[in-house]
């Protein structure tokens, strides 16, 4: 039989005075992170839980159990927890919860837009109650009107990623993508653009292993790019295995999620985040502070007539390249892929990562014909573009000698040299350049096939 103290449920702001007591409440699950094991035998996971009396902190949950399937598997958040007799403990001078499976217990119910009083996951020692339903309806009731701010210092933007390092974003989830290995990758975007990342591969990898378009096996289908921001990054978040479980319910397109200690990382010169066991995700909503701020911001960046080249070569590129076509606006690489109509030209501020053939003796045919693919980058893509016939002419000002041609691949493919003009190892930092650019199919029987691209009325003048 149940003893009366059992209906109690505190408000957290007075749970948390309760140092080494049991208590029970009832909240809202604004952080979850994935399960994990614990340094004895058992599995472990933390919920931050907020109420109405507690709203800017709340407090840390920690849940252990024997088996990972008996952690809350919580299916959104924002969505409700009831909570009996865990013990409040202080460490560091933080307080948080602490469920011992001898004798606490947890039921998990629909958050606002739920209609049922029936939890969708229960402990073992969990025991409905009848004022359970009233709790949660008050709950629902407040979180209509109810927006977690976190302050603007605690995110950061996507153009603040440095490699190797763990931070906090508020993104929009854009895609979630399985490949043939069983890999789940989410696509997410802010609107701004990540710095461009140093090449460390050298010039003759090209040819046996060459810088890769993109992190998935293969290209995503050309309806699923149209539907992406054509400005701004689209970072690809690789997750960690065993964790998809965990974070793919969450992942729903078209909403925003914030991500807390997400690692980022440069792999084969390309940016990708890494969902690993420590990454948290918070609810947000489209009326969140930091969301509408990014919204703004991106708004603000395409009204602006430049407001579609990249962010990093501000105040304005290199000066290595000349085009023909200076009255035309300047696109991104990801509007050259989704235009609708093909042959359309384009002109863009973009890096040359990568040429092949690298060596500059093999730039032309046995017949004296220019057949160069360049491989060129912005923050919303990588595409491979070539330099063919007359625009190899016009590119390289006719055929110069090898000292000179090679003087020009260097600088355009940031290769750096010592003071007697050798080239080094040290990693590749191509400048942003101008170039103007084509795309076509290869005969007319390609209009259903793949898109090509091709530099044209481009001059080096390095």
């Amino acid at each position: 039989m149940e003893k009366k103290d059992d209906y109690r449920f505190m408000q957290i702001r007075d749970a948390i005075t309760s140092i080494n007591q049991k208590v029970s409440f009832i909240g809202v699950i604004t952080e979850f992170a994935f399960p994990k094991k614990s340094r004895g035998t058992d599995w472990f996971c933390s919920l931050k839980v907020i109420d109405q009396s507690h709203i800017k902190l709340g407090i840390s949950v920690n849940i252990f159990s024997e088996t990972p399937e008996s952690l809350p598997r919580v299916a959104s958040v924002g969505d409700i927890i009831m909570l009996s007799h865990v013990v409040i403990k202080s460490h560091n001078g933080e307080v948080n919860a602490v469920f011992n499976k001898k004798f606490s217990s947890f039921a998990l119910y629909e958050g606002k837009d739920g209609q049922y009083f029936r939890p969708y996951q229960s402990s073992s020692r969990f025991r409905p109650r009848d004022l359970d339903s009233k709790f949660i309806t008050g709950l629902r009731k407040w979180l209509i009107d109810f927006h977690l701010d976190d302050g603007p210092n605690s995110f950061s933007l996507l153009k603040d990623v440095k490699d190797r390092e763990k931070l906090n974003i508020v993104c929009k989830i854009l895609h979630v993508y399985e490949d043939a290995k069983t890999e789940w990758t989410a696509f997410i975007w802010d609107g701004t653009d990540i710095a461009a990342s140093t090449i460390n591969t050298k010039l003759e990898d090209e040819k046996d292993n060459p810088l890769p378009l993109q992190l998935e096996p293969l290209p995503l289908p050309r309806d699923v790019l149209c539907r992406f921001p054509t400005v701004g990054t689209i970072l690809r978040v690789i997750i960690e295995k065993g964790y998809e479980k965990h974070a793919l319910h969450f992942l729903n397109a078209g909403k925003w999620l914030k991500f807390i200690d997400i690692l980022c990382e440069v792999h084969a010169g390309l940016w990708r985040g890494v969902l690993t066991r420590f990454t948290k995700l918070r609810c947000t909503s489209e009326d969140d502070s930091l969301v509408l701020a990014r919204q703004s911001c991106y708004n603000e960046r395409l009204s602006f007539k430049l407001g579609r080249i990249p962010y990093w070569s501000f105040p304005w590129c290199s000066e290595l390249t000349e085009v023909d076509y200076d009255h035309a606006p300047f696109v991104t690489l990801m509007d050259v892929m989704t235009y609708s109509e093909v042959t359309s030209k384009f002109k863009c501020i973009v890096r040359v990562v990568a040429a092949f053939p690298y060596s500059v003796e093999d730039f032309c045919s046995c017949h004296g014909t220019y057949r160069i693919r360049l491989t060129i980058e912005d923050p919303t893509s990588r595409i491979h573009a070539f330099l063919y016939a007359e625009d190899g002419e016009k590119f390289f000002g006719g055929y110069p000698s090898i000292d000179v041609l090679t003087r020009k691949r260097n600088k355009l493919l940031g290769v750096a040299v010592n003071d007697i003009g050798g080239e080094t190892d040290a990693p590749r930092n191509p400048p942003w350049v101008q170039c103007c650019i084509k795309s076509y199919y290869l005969d007319a029987s390609d209009v259903w096939g793949s898109r090509h691209y091709r530099i044209f009325g481009t001059k080096n003048v390095g």
